[in-house]
């Protein structure tokens, strides 16, 4: 079986970056060269939230079914820095080759990979592959919209149309998992700035574990699992959640009911 690998990132605003584009001085706080940023978004689109290419990652969470497994964790540790955790996400395509599941995450997740990938110097030649090393990349890769090695469920099930698109929130809720618990992405920023990263990764991971149930659904639709076998795979993720203690997966599974319609 190719292994599924569900993703998701949170990101803050790139104060760095923002500094280098518009001359901003040192001494100026960080919160202050954040507020200017958003205010100029805000000025130009109504909202303040920033362009791609400005955000940094601070935590990206992945959920593997692999083999007889499943198991949910933050890349890296709390104190690592951008450039080592993107590494790791990208070495583990490398490494497993993996089907990738997200939500908007070509129109959000990857991009901002993509942008701080450039940033950092990284190198990720699995994942750009459209044939040129291996030929069943030509016809099946990460990079194209409408091929299945990353599938965008957001954008897949909206058909490809943003009129159509729908929060996770929502969607999960809608199908009888948690969704998100007392935290979401506009309370990223604030959050860090209190030093919160291991709040921020916890949520990461929730999110992720909500794509991947999702996506669990969405096998049963399309086919690809009967009913018995969407059963076993949604108490796979249950059991497994349920042999940690760390606190938010008791939140987490506190607000999943053992029955669904």
């Amino acid at each position: 079986m190719t292994p599924l690998l569900a993703f998701d990132i949170e990101t803050v605003p790139d104060v760095e970056g923002i500094r280098r584009l518009h001359d901003i001085d040192t001494d100026v706080a960080d919160n202050d060269v954040a507020e200017f940023a958003m205010a100029r978004r805000r000025a130009r689109t109504g909202s303040d939230f920033l362009p791609l290419h400005l955000h940094r990652v601070v935590a990206i969470a992945c959920a593997l079914r692999e083999g007889e497994g499943f198991r949910v964790w933050s890349l890296g540790a709390p104190e690592d820095s951008e450039k080592e955790i993107i590494r790791r996400f990208f070495d583990g395509i490398e490494r497993y080759t993996p089907q990738l599941i997200s939500w908007n995450g070509s129109g959000f997740d990857m991009p901002v990979l993509h942008y701080r990938s450039l940033v950092h110097g990284l190198s990720a030649p699995r994942y750009w592959d459209m044939g040129d090393d291996d030929r069943d990349f030509r016809f099946n890769n990460y990079i194209n919209r409408y091929h299945t090695r990353h599938v965008d469920l957001m954008d897949l099930l909206a058909l490809f149309n943003g009129r159509n698109y729908a929060p996770l929130d929502d969607i999960a809720q809608l199908l009888g998992f948690p969704g998100k618990l007392g935290m979401d992405g506009s309370k990223v920023w604030e959050a860090y700035q209190r030093g919160e990263i291991v709040n921020i990764r916890n949520y990461c991971e929730t999110d992720t574990t909500n794509t991947y149930l999702a996506y669990m659904r969405f096998q049963l639709l399309r086919g690809a699992f009967d009913e018995s076998r969407y059963q076993r795979e949604i108490q796979l993720v249950r059991a497994s959640l349920e042999r940690t203690d760390a606190p938010h997966w008791g939140e987490f599974l506190a607000a999943w009911p053992l029955k669904q319609d």
